[in-house]
């Protein structure tokens, strides 16, 4: 853009370059700005559109937004957690929790390659120690979360992966010495009372109750919450994407698991059992992660439009949502113990939301719940004697 324009002199005429020039009688500066397609590289050249299965979101009103991200989690998350139950509810197959994770990772990998080819730039920028350390995590997380199935109802699974905040606050205090505000602390402590009565609730009712169950999903827990931090670290260091994240995540995990399925010799078994039942195996372990792949995008469309406080209510409502519908739809014993178990859980989850969101929400204080009480009856005394 030009400042001042002399006759005599000549124009900057490539993009990108600045020329100072100077003549007798004045001076001037021809700058001319590359546009922003050209300076952002192909990797993040549609930073500002959401695009979920193909349709870019950034076209609709936040409203309509909203509508759809919550939908989309809602419609594709139900499914998978039913699904998920649908194949343990086959008999026979609680011991083979291990393979179905193998056969899930193998099913995310061919999307996560599927997705890579349809982006532009389809380089690797997170290096592979990296993601021999994610995959090990992931496995940890989902093999670990699958096979504790086959010892606990799946309500008590979905109540134990609400308190990811637990092992977070465990892990900060002794490895990275950080102090908690008494917000957290309660949070931490309403979510351990939860699942203490959760879990004696299911002792008591549920006649097949196995404390292997609860080691498992505990382990599971941990390595889901480490591996958050893992990844976010790793995508921002390096500006990876989400498809190559899942891409090579999972097909190392594919490996790993496939490796270790071999070693134990419980690879053949599980073929051999999934083989007979090829519907309710295959087809619905296909069904169950396309759902979980479609979900997740979703999921990260939410926390890209509205942020990660409205996402977690969100998230928070479709797991409540599985509980119920887990009860419905597949046969179980029922307490009462599990209702009150379950809403101290949510208000775990509400105080942390709360502790990370303060200068957002602001809830009244009994200072001023009493003070605004005397107020207006001072108010209403007036009133009266006027």
């Amino acid at each position: 853009e030009k400042l001042e324009e002399d006759n005599s002199s000549t124009e900057c005429r490539e993009p990108g370059t600045m020329d100072l020039k100077f003549t007798s009688s004045r001076k001037y500066i021809s700058i001319s700005v590359p546009s922003k397609s050209q300076t952002m590289s192909p990797h993040i050249k549609s930073v500002d559109d959401v695009v979920v299965l193909g349709m870019n979101l950034s076209k609709f009103s936040k409203p309509t937004q909203f509508f759809i991200c919550v939908s989309g989690v809602f419609m594709f998350y139900l499914i998978y957690g039913y699904l998920q139950e649908l194949i343990f509810s086959v008999e026979g197959f609680k011991p083979f929790g291990w393979y179905l994770t193998l056969v899930q990772f193998g099913f995310y990998s061919i999307f996560g390659l599927i997705e890579l080819q349809l982006i532009q730039d389809k380089r690797r920028r997170i290096p592979g120690k990296t993601y021999m350390i994610i995959a090990f995590l992931t496995v940890g997380t989902m093999g670990l979360s699958n096979t504790s199935l086959g010892y606990l109802n799946y309500p008590t699974q979905v109540i134990f992966k609400c308190c990811k905040l637990i092992p977070v606050m465990i892990g900060g205090v002794f490895i990275q010495g950080k102090r908690y505000n008494i917000v957290d602390v309660s949070a931490a402590l309403c979510m351990s009372l939860g699942l203490i009565w959760f879990t004696l609730a299911d002792s008591t009712v549920a006649p097949n109750f196995n404390l292997t169950g609860v080691v498992l999903i505990s382990l599971a827990l941990c390595a889901d919450a480490v591996i958050g931090n893992v990844q976010e670290k790793a995508m921002k260091l390096h500006n990876g994407s989400n498809s190559e994240m899942v891409l090579y995540s999972y097909s190392i995990g594919f490996v790993y698991i496939l490796f270790g399925l071999t070693c134990t010799s419980g690879l053949s078994p599980a073929v051999t059992f999934c083989s007979k039942h090829l519907v309710q195996t295959y087809g619905y372990a296909f069904l169950f992660s396309l759902t979980g792949y479609f979900g997740i995008s979703f999921v990260l469309a939410l926390i890209k439009i509205f942020g990660a406080l409205l996402a977690v209510t969100v998230t928070t409502g479709r797991k409540a949502m599985t509980i119920v519908l887990s009860f419905l739809f597949f046969a179980k014993p029922f307490t009462l113990q599990y209702v009150w178990s379950g809403l101290l859980v949510v208000l775990g989850i509400f105080l942390n939301v709360y502790s990370k969101n303060m200068d957002k929400i602001k809830l009244p204080s009994l200072h001023g719940l009493w003070k605004k009480t005397m107020e207006e009856r001072k108010t209403r005394t007036l009133s009266q004697t006027v």
